[in-house]
């Protein structure tokens, strides 16, 4: 999709599954299953999506999916399907690891930054040779070090052999012209969303802040969130603000579309325009 002078494009990394409950958080089952169907464990599947920016001058990437480098239990407890992968869905827009100028994870749970590295035999490098890798300073050493609260949603070898071309960002930043980083805590205290601008148009990679369409509703909020009640009040701020703009929207992980306009209706924000995510079977 062309955003002004770039060329925008949702890139799947597969499928996963999380319980339900923790997806929706307070809201009830009686709800919250009238968006989304559960397995027979509970689990809902939502999609692995990535974004590829192309500026003319950078190739971006935000997020990099859930990787391979886990075992079969992992991938038994979170329904991993991959029938696509980010590095294939690269090679797919005729783009190699090594055609990647910038990495921009938004925080670093398991399930946005897998692709960081890779393994090669007995050594993890990171996958992108020449990029360099943008993420919050808080978050960073917060991942190296979590609570035992959340502590499953980080792995250090996804990201961490990835160091040396990583930079730590304090705050608001502009990575690239056209690309910049806001922080909006909740989910984690240091949850960075990236705008991305051209020629009057804008679109938002909104992060876990949004994870799903469904997540629109101001108190449906994940129970992963660390911060609800900042997600709850960031959620308010922003997402008028983006109706009346008419920017773009991108989820991380609607199983269902990959990016939206909003509307605000009856003091609701909907969905107004949607796309379909890259190589997802919506049937």
């Amino acid at each position: 999709m062309k955003l002004g002078r770039f060329n925008i494009q949702a890139l799947l990394d597969g499928t996963f599954a999380l319980d339900g409950g923790q997806m929706f958080g307070v809201v009830p089952k009686v709800l919250w299953e009238q968006k989304m169907i559960a397995d027979a464990r509970n689990r809902v599947r939502l999609s692995l999506t990535c974004l590829l920016i192309q500026t003319g001058t950078h190739n971006v990437i935000i997020e990099t999916g859930i990787g391979d480098k886990f075992d079969a239990k992992f991938a038994d407890i979170y329904a991993v399907q991959h029938p696509t992968t980010l590095v294939g869905e690269l090679k797919r827009c005729g783009l190699e690891p090594g055609d990647i100028d910038v990495v921009i994870n938004t925080h670093l749970h398991f399930d946005h930054c897998g692709w960081n590295t890779r393994r090669d035999g007995g050594r993890t490098l990171a996958t992108f040779p020449r990029a360099r890798y943008y993420v919050q300073r808080g978050e960073w050493e917060h991942a190296l070090r979590p609570t035992e609260r959340d502590r499953a949603s980080y792995i250090e070898e996804f990201f961490a052999p990835a160091e040396a071309q990583t930079e730590l960002l304090e705050g608001c930043a502009e990575i690239v012209p056209g690309v910049r980083v806001e922080v909006f805590p909740g989910h984690t205290q240091h949850l960075q969303a990236v705008w991305v601008e051209s020629e009057g148009q804008r679109a938002l990679f909104i992060s876990d802040l949004v994870p799903t369409q469904a997540h629109l509703a101001y108190p449906w909020i994940m129970s992963f969130d660390l911060y609800p009640l900042e997600t709850l009040a960031n959620k308010k701020r922003l997402l008028p603000r983006l109706a009346q703009e008419g920017a773009i929207v991108v989820f991380p992980h609607d199983p269902t579309i990959a990016w939206t306009k909003l509307e605000q209706k009856d003091g609701k924000i909907i969905p107004a325009l949607v796309s379909g995510l890259s190589g997802m079977n919506h049937s």
